[in-house]
């Protein structure tokens, strides 16, 4: 069994691993003043709430897009398993061909999305991971990955939106009874859920042209399980995709 995290901007994702299979998956937020020993307590929590004991543990592994986190989380879950963990990044083999201008910048999420995606589902993929930013991989029909698309989450643009409009409060994320919203309230819920749906739909219409032939769509990320039933085009929503990508990568580079 493998302890996998991923650090994102908004929260952390942690899942035990075992023969492939996610055992659980919780979310905590990140923080970026937390010390390892504030992260650690806050792990330790995570496995005692599923009876998960550090011995069951053969070792760990991090993909990370907030560097200050990413020591702090580290230095953490050692501390816990008394193991070295991986982190995803220079170093660290994924099988992955990437094929854009500047492969070192493509992201460790999207590298490790891209990894399990091309594993578990036919290509040619295009995997819209849906946080604080939203992003697309595209994966050619010979598994390479030839670049994307980030744009922004909804989180994001619902908080601009009320912070630029002084009588528009804040909402919950579901979507109302009707697309025609009757109210301000259901207005707005109505024009952040079925905009992202419909923003889905049209940028997996035009990947598509520009591939030049149907790809498989799947859909990961804390948000996506909000947008995912209302788009018109087929989605998988895949809500484990990054976690069993860490656990490949980590069978690809243990020792």
């Amino acid at each position: 069994m493998i302890l996998a995290i991923d650090i994102g901007n908004t929260n952390i994702v942690i899942g035990c691993i075992q023969k492939g299979e996610c055992l659980f998956v919780e979310r905590l937020s990140t923080v970026h003043t937390k010390t390892e020993l504030e992260y650690a307590i806050d792990i330790k929590n995570v496995l005692d709430l599923y009876h998960i004991r550090k011995d069951q543990l053969e070792g760990g592994i991090i993909s990370s897009v907030v560097p200050q986190v990413t020591r702090a989380a580290k230095l953490a879950v050692e501390k816990i398993i008394k193991k070295e963990v991986l982190i995803v990044g220079a170093g660290i083999k994924t099988g992955l061909n990437i094929r854009i201008d500047n492969p070192a910048q493509l992201g460790s999420d999207l590298v490790v999305d891209s990894v399990a995606g091309i594993a578990e589902y036919p290509v040619p993929l295009l995997i819209f991971d849906m946080g604080t930013a939203n992003t697309v991989c595209v994966i050619d029909r010979n598994k390479n990955y030839i670049g994307g698309m980030i744009y922004p989450g909804i989180g994001v643009s619902l908080d601009s939106l009320t912070a630029r409009a002084s009588q528009l409060g804040g909402i919950s994320l579901e979507a109302p009874e009707h697309i025609i919203g009757k109210n301000t309230v259901e207005c707005m819920k109505s024009g952040v859920i079925y905009s992202a749906a419909a923003a889905m739909d049209g940028i997996i219409d035009r990947l598509e042209e520009e591939l030049g032939e149907t790809a498989t769509v799947i859909a990961t990320g804390g948000l996506a399980k909000r947008i995912v039933p209302h788009c018109r085009r087929k989605v998988i929503l895949d809500d484990n995709l990054l976690l069993k990508g860490l656990y490949i990568i980590y069978q690809k580079n243990r020792k």
